[in-house]
């Protein structure tokens, strides 16, 4: 017969490893069911794009539908505070973006917290912004251009596609890194807002490469740099803006989180075969196709650039005043 003690301290070592078998014994079996993908914005994006690419990855690699379910509105917000919600199963994926990074600071309460409420998994992509200006603006540079607007202050009309966007902010950043002025003229989307740039409405936009790359060639608008810290594969001889603007980096980004409390063996199952899948040629074939640039990172390492991006963008609101609609 064992000694008590020895017996009491083996079963206590089981029951402690019991959860932990559970959960590990959870994600092997994970999913056994279909998932559901919450997303904030609409059908027909990029972003909508992206997500039904790795979605059906998903679906291929681990043998059960994983489903997306846009539900747009709230700047996001309605998207996310519903997954938040969610049982933390791992059958609730979030689509999780730049947007929510920069509503943290934007909005003045929330119902949800995206650091306590959610958790990273895995990155998915970058989209670079381009700086344009329609024609009728002189400048041929990113210099030229701070020159030309310190030279006329209050004249130049900056659009954006919304107060709070990602093309908001990357034009409030250079600003207030350039130290220039310009009146921030927003609009209810991407679509208007690179239209009257066209029609010169507006004098400059940061606008994404998928909308506004027709018109950078065909030259209805000219593109001074790209907003990123490395130049755009799809534009190689374009400068970046921090080749002017020391430090200078915008862009926007989006990611998979689920609900806080999810089983962390799930998450890290999800995190490498969202990672294979971005090392997958095919795949690599299709970001590529709609401008956007690969972002592979461990779930750590997802959760700390998401903590960055909301300190990042936090400094950028309070300087531009936004608040938001």
């Amino acid at each position: 017969m064992k000694p008590p003690r020895r017996q009491f301290l083996q079963l206590a070592g089981a029951a402690a490893a019991a959860p932990v078998l559970a959960r590990r014994a959870l994600a092997l079996d994970y999913p056994n069911r279909s998932v559901r993908w919450i997303v904030g914005f609409p059908p027909g994006g990029v972003t909508d794009i992206v997500v039904r690419v790795m979605a059906l990855w998903l679906s291929e690699r681990l043998g059960h539908p994983f489903i997306v379910e846009n539900r747009p509105g709230g700047a996001t917000n309605i998207a996310i505070q519903a997954g938040a919600n969610s049982v933390p199963d791992g059958y609730t994926l979030i689509y999780i973006s730049s947007t929510n990074a920069i509503n943290a600071t934007l909005y003045d309460a929330l119902p949800f917290n995206i650091h306590s409420d959610i958790a990273p998994v895995a990155g998915l992509y970058n989209v670079p912004l381009l700086m344009e200006v329609h024609p009728s603006v002189s400048a041929k540079n990113v210099g030229e251009f701070i020159a030309y607007t310190k030279a006329n202050p209050s004249k130049i009309n900056m659009a954006s596609f919304g107060v709070g966007s990602a093309s908001h902010l990357a034009g409030e950043l250079f600003k207030m890194m350039a130290g220039i002025n310009m009146v921030h003229v927003p609009y209810r989307g991407e679509a208007p807002a690179l239209s009257d740039l066209i029609g010169g409405q507006v004098q400059v936009l940061f606008s994404t490469p998928t909308s506004s790359l027709v018109h950078v060639r065909s030259g209805a608008v000219r593109a001074l740099a790209v907003t990123t810290a490395r130049r755009f594969a799809l534009l190689p001889e374009m400068p970046t803006i921090s080749e002017t603007v020391p430090g200078y980096e915008a862009s926007a980004f989006g990611g998979v989180a689920v609900p806080r409390g999810t089983s962390p063996d799930i998450i890290e199952k999800l995190n490498k075969e969202i990672n294979a899948g971005l090392a997958d040629p095919s795949i690599k074939a299709r970001f590529y196709e709609v401008a956007t640039t690969l972002l592979p990172l461990s779930s750590e390492e997802f959760g700390k650039f998401i903590a960055e991006e909301t300190d990042k963008w936090a400094k950028v609101v309070k300087f531009s005043g936004a608040k938001s609609e």
